[in-house]
């Protein structure tokens, strides 16, 4: 009895060290050739991407900043100028036609830049719209093709 009690307690000790036992070299190698492979694949494809999000960011500025010139309209009846400019959602214009109810605190907090560092631009009267709001794109021009492309609020 004691012999098969002893026997047991090996059968169940060596169960554990097979348990415990870790991976082996060529396991680990497979797993890090397969993680090679998937960052060969994906990298590339997420190099593309910062452009792609400058441009969304620039639509979601142009979209806040048109929001804000609507309420601008609401409350004033007309966009500001062309001279009075953007400006006009930050800071009451002291140019004809100075708005009459314009919002304490303005319409936003600050005017941001594109994601390219320039400033936005505006229109009034718009050439696509009423007014148009937009980003000359990475190179800071009219026109262009791709991340050089303008950005627009009549997008």
């Amino acid at each position: 009895m004691m012999q098969m009690w002893t026997n047991r307690r090996t059968e169940i000790a060596g169960a554990r060290a097979r348990r415990q036992r870790g991976f082996t070299l060529i396991e680990i190698m497979v797993v890090i050739a397969i993680l090679g492979i998937l960052a060969a694949l994906i990298v590339p494809k997420i190099m593309s991407r910062p452009d792609e999000a400058r441009r969304v960011a620039a639509k979601q500025d142009i979209g806040t900043m048109m929001q804000a010139l609507k309420l601008y309209r609401l409350d004033n009846g007309r966009y500001p100028t062309q001279e009075q400019g953007l400006r006009a959602l930050i800071e009451k214009p002291s140019t004809d036609p100075v708005p009459n109810n314009w919002k304490d605190g303005g319409y936003l907090e600050r005017l941001p830049n594109d994601p390219w560092g320039n400033q936005y631009q505006y229109l009034n009267p718009g050439v696509h719209g009423e007014i148009d709001v937009f980003s000359y794109g990475a190179d800071g021009k009219p026109g262009g093709e791709g991340n050089d492309a303008d950005v627009g609020s009549w997008q």
